[in-house]
């Protein structure tokens, strides 16, 4: 464009930030584990598929592409969805196997449990696995070790620590920025957060997405974009899409306001955020982290 005094300076690009997905079925959420025995898994009904494919067609109209962290489990029971995932161009993480919280093993069962993982979606997906999330943002304090765990097993990336204040899970001192953790390469790249008052507050999707309005969510990842100059992350589930999932027996209310709030609301809350913010997967986000050392 060209002003009064000769051509204007270009506009500079959006920053992009990460779409990410955390595959898993409505029936394997933390919030349920108190009513919903894994042993009871294979006897449900499963939605995870449905619901994985509307979310590919949500992205696929925006022209979107993602990083859906998958369960083991989910792979095994849907190969096929899995392939449909890398042939849409989204890349392929591992969220662990069957969804069991990273802090409730031992180094020895974690590093089997995310080797297996690692391997199996590879096998099924035809593509290589670099990044990582942890069962509800279970790497903290309590279980460093984790790191070097992901990194002996092949891992790039985690992200997994969530630096708020939260009843299941957080690690409000840790950094809010993409750092390596003590004695590893492996990046851990944080959710995102604002910073209020001295304390951070979440912006990085999943149940606050649902449950806060629209317009402060928006707020606070366009500051973390325009103020901090860095780009967000933002999550969900695919039965976070799926307002007609039966309602889980003997769950408390607490489970139930977390889990079953706004969910009619969130594929057109989805739509909004994929055209208000520029968005791209997490290898592609952060590559500049993530390319190779030089030799």
């Amino acid at each position: 464009m060209t002003g009064p005094d000769g051509p204007l300076p270009a506009r500079p690009a959006p920053i992009r930030n990460a779409m990410t997905v955390d595959v898993e079925d409505y029936f394997q959420v933390q919030t349920f584990t108190g009513c919903i025995p894994r042993a009871s898994w294979d006897a449900i009904p499963p939605r995870v598929e449905a619901n994985v494919e509307r979310v590919l067609a949500h992205f696929a109209a925006a022209g979107v592409t993602g990083t859906f962290f998958t369960l083991g489990w989910i792979a095994e029971r849907h190969p096929a969805l899995i392939r449909r995932i890398v042939a849409a161009g989204h890349e392929l993480a591992s969220h662990g196997y069957d969804h069991t919280r990273a802090d409730a093993q031992d180094p020895a069962s974690f590093r089997a449990d995310i080797g297996r993982t690692r391997r199996l979606l590879e096998d099924i997906g035809g593509v290589p696995v670099a990044g990582y999330r942890a069962a509800t943002f279970s790497i903290g304090a309590r279980n460093p070790w984790a790191f070097a765990a992901l990194e002996a097993e092949g891992y790039r990336y985690s992200s997994s620590v969530n630096p708020i204040r939260h009843d299941l899970y957080g690690m409000p001192d840790a950094p809010r920025v993409p750092f390596r953790p003590d004695h590893v390469m492996l990046w851990e790249i944080p959710m995102t957060t604002v910073r209020v008052f001295g304390r951070n507050l979440p912006c990085s999707g999943g149940g606050f997405f649902r449950l806060l309005p629209y317009p402060a969510f928006h707020a606070g990842l366009a500051w973390v974009n325009r103020h901090e100059s860095r780009p967000g992350i933002f999550y969900f589930h695919p039965w976070e899409v799926d307002p007609d999932q039966p309602r889980i027996a003997g769950a408390d209310r607490k489970s139930r306001f977390r889990h079953y709030t706004n969910l009619a609301r969130m594929g057109g809350r989805l739509d909004r955020l994929l055209a208000d913010f520029s968005w791209g997967r997490m290898d592609q986000v952060f590559a500049s982290l993530l390319a190779p050392a030089a030799a």
